[in-house]
């Protein structure tokens, strides 16, 4: 489907409208004179319909832009399989892409990359397999002082780093664990950490919302506390239904390697999946908390400069400012300008 059609398709709109309007978008017209001047072209959908679909052109351009780096690097690489190419063309958002390219983007050191420096990758695939040997069995073939691996202890850490970091960059569980935490996972917020001297943010001194319903003016209040270093603010979820998650997807009963794969699972949820998830629902509640104050304000100033003429009334109207003074002027019942000035508080 390309850009157009999709377009077509969320917006409603005819296919002819929508190239129109993506002509006079590229043509670097802005949407208040295409709204006002172009109606005859557009088929006038509305200004607020234009501007969403600017910043959706926008955005599905810059997703298949991305897709198609992504895609060049892959095969560069020599590791684009048929399936990987498959999942890339029917990525709906960056964060399904890059969660894609995850495992194969270069990492800074890590201690899975220090672990497989060290020769240990071929231990943590035997110790996945889960078969009847047991781990410290498998883990005593790859004891190697030179190489820094002194004991079975530091073969079988070492492993299990790999594993942690190979599960967190599954792109199917990481989209999983990610739905799940936006329908479940809860904001929280504790305070002060310093004086609040005008308690401000007294509301959210002990605060526990669900991430789905918590309103967009909270979630901004909490966020400038959390700036102001007045609130601590965490996201929480249950560990256990996440844990299980992974269990699911790479447990196996019933092996002696079980129980140290899912420590592996364990720790890849606490050190690499959660934090960074976190930060991802984090960033992503902020955004539509942002995006709906913008309207909610556009929606107010809209009423106000809407509203009706005051008639038979001398009215005074003030434009506040410091740098620049405050503009003010005065006019009669008819509308007639009587004086204007500026001052300077």
């Amino acid at each position: 489907m390309t850009v157009n059609q999709r377009l077509c398709e969320e917006f409603k709109l005819r296919p002819e409208q929508t190239e129109n309007i993506v002509n006079l978008l590229d043509e670097g017209n802005t949407v208040p004179f295409i709204a006002r001047y172009r109606k005859e072209v557009t088929g006038n959908p509305g200004d607020q319909v234009l501007r969403e679909l600017a910043e959706r052109l926008e955005y599905l351009r810059g997703l298949d832009k991305r897709r198609e780096e992504v895609t060049g690097t892959l095969e560069t690489l020599g590791v684009l399989t048929e399936e990987l190419k498959d999942k890339l063309a029917a990525a709906q958002t960056l964060t399904e892409i890059e969660d894609l390219y995850r495992p194969y983007r270069p990492k800074r050191k890590t201690r899975a990359s220090v672990a497989k420096e060290k020769g240990l990758q071929p231990l943590a695939e035997e110790l996945l397999k889960q078969g009847k040997e047991s781990p410290l069995t498998l883990a005593e073939g790859y004891v190697d002082a030179e190489k820094g691996v002194e004991n079975v202890e530091d073969a079988l850490q070492g492993a299990k780093d790999i594993l942690a970091e190979m599960f967190s960059d599954d792109a199917d569980l990481r989209k999983a664990l990610r739905t799940y935490l936006a329908q479940h996972a809860v904001l929280t917020s504790t305070g002060p950490l310093k004086e609040d001297v005008a308690g401000t943010y007294a509301t959210y001194y002990d605060y526990a919302e669900g991430v789905a319903k918590a309103a967009g003016h909270r979630i901004l209040a909490i966020d400038r506390g959390e700036k102001d270093e007045i609130l601590k603010v965490k996201i929480t979820c249950d560990r256990d239904t996440c844990l299980s998650a992974l269990y699911n997807a790479y447990v196996q009963a019933g092996s002696p390697c079980t129980k140290t794969v899912m420590e592996a699972c364990d720790d890849s949820f606490d050190r690499l999946i959660f934090p960074s998830l976190e930060r991802e629902l984090r960033n992503d509640l902020s955004e539509k908390a942002q995006t709906g104050a913008i309207h909610v304000f556009g929606v107010n100033l809209r009423q106000l400069l809407m509203q009706p003429p005051v008639k038979n009334r001398v009215t005074l109207g003030l434009d506040p400012a410091y740098r620049t003074g405050c503009k003010l002027a005065v006019v009669d019942g008819t509308g007639k300008v009587l004086d204007t000035t500026v001052v300077y508080p």
